[in-house]
This record gives structure tokens, sequence and C-alpha cells, in this order.
């Protein structure tokens, strides 16, 4: 019998320890806990080079980096002794900030996952019914969102059922997630339409903005004089329809664009 590796993530130790050990009753699966978002992807991470990846996460919707007076250290699962390879510690993840380096919430742990390890199926568990939440989730790779409070015949059907490639969400849930994510893709559509009206040059400038760069650093990359910038952050931002770096750069994120990366050599146009 094929045996299901399952990774749980969640701040609150008494919950995580009694999910774990009631799925490591059944038997075909193996279970670990951890109580953050960096122990998650580090163990993730731990067993994918050692051969022995996960095959789901499940994430408390709210996990942050470390829960508070546990004592846990990051790396350190909760229960050992319901899965294999517990003890010892974990290697870290890439592109995980290293212990203080601030709070990893639980949608930001669905998509750093989801992008390090692409194989493992992400379920979102949840407290409460947020289709807002639940659309962002999905559109961050998770495959499933259920309830907390769910019976465990219920999440194990979820388990077996994303490992079959299929998306779950609770019924109550699915017309909010769905005007969700619509919504977001006619906003996205819109911005990507405002972001299309800029010159290349103003889409350098403004990619510069996303990166964080301020005036000076722009004109010293693009070899302008920051009165030039000057001029088209003020293109930038009339026909974005803005009136701030930060709301330039959050449109321009949700249109998809990107920051600049500063280790490439600049190519200049027109």
């Amino acid at each position: 019998m094929a045996r299901i590796r399952v990774l749980v993530v969640d701040d609150h130790r008494i919950f995580a320890e009694s999910l774990a050990a009631a799925l490591a009753a059944e038997s075909d699966i193996d279970v670990m806990a951890v109580g953050s978002g960096q122990a998650a992807l580090r163990m993730l991470h731990r067993a994918a080079a050692e051969g022995r990846r996960f095959d789901v996460l499940l994430a408390d919707a709210e996990t942050r980096e470390t829960s508070p007076g546990s004592g846990e250290q990051p790396g350190a699962p909760f229960n050992g002794a319901a899965g294999q390879g517990a003890s010892g510690p974990a290697a870290p993840a890439s592109g995980v900030p290293a212990q203080g380096g601030g709070p990893l919430p639980g949608i930001s742990l669905v998509a750093q996952a989801r992008a390090d390890h692409p194989g493992t199926r992400i379920v979102v568990l949840a407290g409460r019914d947020d289709p807002r939440r639940a659309a962002a989730a999905l559109q961050a790779g998770a495959s499933g969102w259920v309830a907390k409070d769910c019976s465990l015949q219920r999440l194990l059907a979820v388990i077996r059922g994303v490992l079959r490639d299929e998306t779950h969400l609770p019924p109550a849930l699915l017309t909010g997630v769905l005007r969700e994510l619509t919504a977001a893709r006619r906003h996205r559509t819109e911005s990507e339409e405002l972001v299309e009206s800029l010159t290349p040059r103003e889409r350098e400038v403004l990619r510069c903005m996303v990166a964080g760069l301020g005036r000076k650093a722009v004109a010293e990359r693009l070899y302008l004089s920051p009165h030039t910038v000057r001029t088209h952050m003020q293109n930038v931002l009339g026909k974005l329809g803005v009136h701030s770096t930060l709301a330039a750069v959050a449109l321009a994120r949700k249109a998809g664009v990107g920051p600049v990366d500063l280790s490439e050599p600049v190519t200049l146009s027109s």
C-alpha cells in the first residue's frame, strides 16, 4: 500500500499534535507536525533533499513565523513519533528568511511551498469561512480549503482527493470564491491595459519603482538625469491614474509587473 506523507503546520501546538495523532492512526498515512511557516518550509526542503518528499501540506490559514510561548525551535517537529525522520535539525529552505526575519502568514506559506515544492499538494485549514482568503489561497497554489472543525473523514477525503489533482472547497464558499477570482481577473486585466499604455522607458522606470529604487538610484541605473527620471515617474503616475509611488507599485504588481533584476545589465531603450 502506498503511504501518504503529510506535514501539518499550525501555530497552536495542541491542535497540530491532536490532528497529527488522528491522521497517524490511518494505516496509509505518515504524518509530522510543526508550528511555524519557516519550520514547515525547512522540513519540506530537508525531506526533498533526502528523497522523502511530503505528499500533502496541511497549512493553517493564519500560520505565523513562530508560535509565541511554545518554546518550539524553528525546524523542530512537535511530534516525532507520528512520522519518519523527525530527529535532527532541519535544513534551511531556499528563499526563507532567517529566524527572526518576520512573520510568514499562511497564504505566503502556500505560495512559497508551492514554488519550492510543486509536487506537494497544499490544503489550507481555516478557522472561519473567508471567500477572499480562500480565493487568495487558490491563486497562491493551494488545492483545497477546509474548516478546522470538519470531520476526520472529510479531511481524509480532501487529502486523498487533492492527490488525484482535485480541488476541494466547501460548497458554501464556492460562489464567493468564484466572485473573488472573477473580480481579481477583471482588475488584473484593467491594470495590464494601463501598464501597456506606458512607453518602454516608462515601463523600465516602473520596474525600478517596483524594486524600491528611489529617483537617484533609477537615474544612475538608467543613465538618466534625476530631472528626466522625475518626468518619467510623473508620466507613469498619470498614465496609471494614481497619485503615489506606492499606488503605482501596487497596480504594477496586480498587472504582473515584477521588479527589475538589479544583477542584470541595463538594456537601453527609447
